[in-house]
């Protein structure tokens, strides 16, 4: 690390920016049903007056926290605080009942920083070689870029690539509205000046996913499920024997957590896995690695479970940094939002972010990598105050985070059709929830149709007598791409093919049985 770099890493708005990303993250992971996506829409607008080192920071620290906050309420309330988290409280919940909770904290804590710092070194030595490549990339490359990341927004939808394609042909839509670039022909304003400059991405990431958020969760409140926290107050909080593994435990968790995190990152890199798949990859990887008694343990109350499974969720987290930084293709739902944050700060994805922007993004990758050394204090410090934090009503929460949603979204252009655009997003989010319509693909093509559009543009200047497709055909990396995105349209319906062809499989056998 240059002086340079720590010039700019250990400035007091950076460190302050980072702090508060790790307790606002950590805040936000405890509660229930919130999740990364949420937080980091709903703190863009904080970011608006900083400056782009701290601002992105900010955004970076909270993606990791959240899936290190989600663990405590998975093993101390059975209440994963996102789906990343789901596998932690398999076991980790087991432990608790036999009052080890705060040794399956102690054990989490360990496993998510070693995830997390393996992911962000390794997007320290990846992610620039990756750039390096990016150099060769003109016009054609990156509208064939911009179509793969069209293509992938089908992964983002799970079992049903379908509606995730649907999804985002709404955001291309969206994207569509404003000035063309070329021509500056006005597009879906209907006479409005204020459309000229297109729908900002402010009220769209605060609708989609704030809003629309806190409407399910308003629908929740009138739900007979409670958090108890009565038996995790005394007895299950109890401190029996050690927080931290000791060095004999190390031994056996160091293989599981080297594993779960490689895991991790692979999955981090793939667009569409996601924290909640490599959460499970890392948890099934821990229980293949053990052995007897340790192996029937898994179900029932397995550090091991809990090991390779935070290992993973956290490695995720910087593997999806790397596609994100370097090709502007985000890994999750949360990564496309982090995506709209960079849009924002003048950030632009590519080998000149690591050449020309160097004094940008090695500070801002530094930070990631320290976020989750400080977030394991912050964690330390709240273990034993966990439940009383998840028990706070929803009824609270859902005014205060509506209010801070609109205004972020005010604040954004001082305009109150910013406003009006951040409730009607709110509830197309909404009813595309209810749907069962992802929402991530909606923002990831209204970022990447515009890009498209205008590297499809600057291909067309290029052609020097050719035709469209000889240009593209006479580029040896424009095949490559083209490969890429005939899988990445086929590959999500053989998927969601195969586990419904499973899935009707284990209902024929049920029936047989019965």
């Amino acid at each position: 690390m240059s002086l340079s770099i720590l010039s700019v890493l250990f400035t007091p708005s950076v460190l302050l920016a980072m702090f508060a990303g790790v307790v606002i993250g950590m805040f936000i992971g405890i509660l229930p049903g919130l999740g990364a996506t949420m937080a980091i829409s709903l703190m863009i607008p904080v970011t608006f007056g900083m400056q782009p080192v701290p601002a992105i920071v900010l955004l970076a620290s909270l993606y990791t926290t959240v899936t290190y906050g989600g663990s405590f309420t998975a093993i101390l309330l059975n209440t994963p605080g996102s789906s990343s988290n789901a596998a932690t409280a398999l076991d980790g919940y087991e432990l608790t009942k036999k009052g080890k909770g705060l040794q399956a904290i102690g054990v989490a804590s360990v496993s998510s920083l070693f995830g997390g710092v393996f992911g962000g070194i390794m997007l320290l030595l990846i992610a620039p070689q990756l750039a390096r490549i990016a150099l060769k990339f003109s016009g054609p490359e990156y509208f064939l870029i911009a179509i793969l990341g069209l293509t992938l927004i089908g992964s983002l939808a799970g079992d049903d690539p379908l509606r995730g394609l649907i999804s985002g042909t709404i955001g291309l839509v969206i994207g569509l509205v404003g000035l063309e670039s070329s021509t500056a022909y006005a597009r879906f304003t209907f006479g409005n000046i204020h459309l000229y400059d297109g729908i900002h991405l402010v009220p769209t990431l605060l609708g989609l996913f704030t809003i629309s958020q806190m409407l399910i969760q308003m629908e929740r409140l009138g739900d007979k499920g409670k958090i108890d926290v009565g038996q995790v107050e005394n007895k299950d909080l109890e401190l029996n024997g050690h927080f931290f593994p000791t060095k004999e435990e190390m031994k056996v968790y160091f293989p599981i957590m080297c594993k779960a995190s490689v895991l991790g990152l692979l999955i981090g890199i793939l667009p569409g896995a996601g924290g909640d798949i490599g959460s499970w990859v890392g948890y099934n990887e821990a229980k293949r690695s053990s052995k007897g008694k340790d192996k029937e343990l898994f179900g029932h109350g397995s550090l091991n479970g809990i090991c390779g499974s935070e290992s993973a969720n956290n490695a995720v987290c910087g593997g999806a940094y790397i596609p994100l930084l370097t090709l502007g293709i985000p890994g999750s739902g949360a990564a496309a939002v982090l995506l709209g944050g960079l849009t924002i700060h003048g950030i632009t994805p590519g080998y000149s972010l690591f050449s020309k922007q160097a004094d940008i993004v090695y500070p801002i990758i530094w930070g990631y990598i320290l976020s989750n050394i400080v977030m394991i204090f912050i964690g330390i410090l709240i273990a034993k105050k966990v439940a009383k934090i998840a028990s706070i009503p929803m009824n609270i929460i859902i005014p205060i985070v509506i209010v801070l949603a609109f205004i972020g979204s005010y604040a954004n252009a001082q305009s109150m059709l910013d406003v009006l655009l951040t409730i009607f997003f709110g509830l197309l989010g909404y009813f595309m929830k209810k749907a069962k319509f992802p929402t991530a693909p909606t923002v990831l093509a209204m970022i990447l149709g515009p890009m498209a559009e205008e590297n499809l543009g600057a291909s067309l200047q290029m052609r020097k007598g050719l035709t469209t497709i000889g240009l593209f055909a006479s580029r040896p990396l424009c095949w490559f791409f083209a490969i890429l995105i005939v899988i990445s349209l086929i590959a999500p319906f053989v998927s969601a093919y195969k586990r419904n062809k499973v899935g009707k499989v284990s209902n024929s056998d049920a029936f047989m049985e019965d």
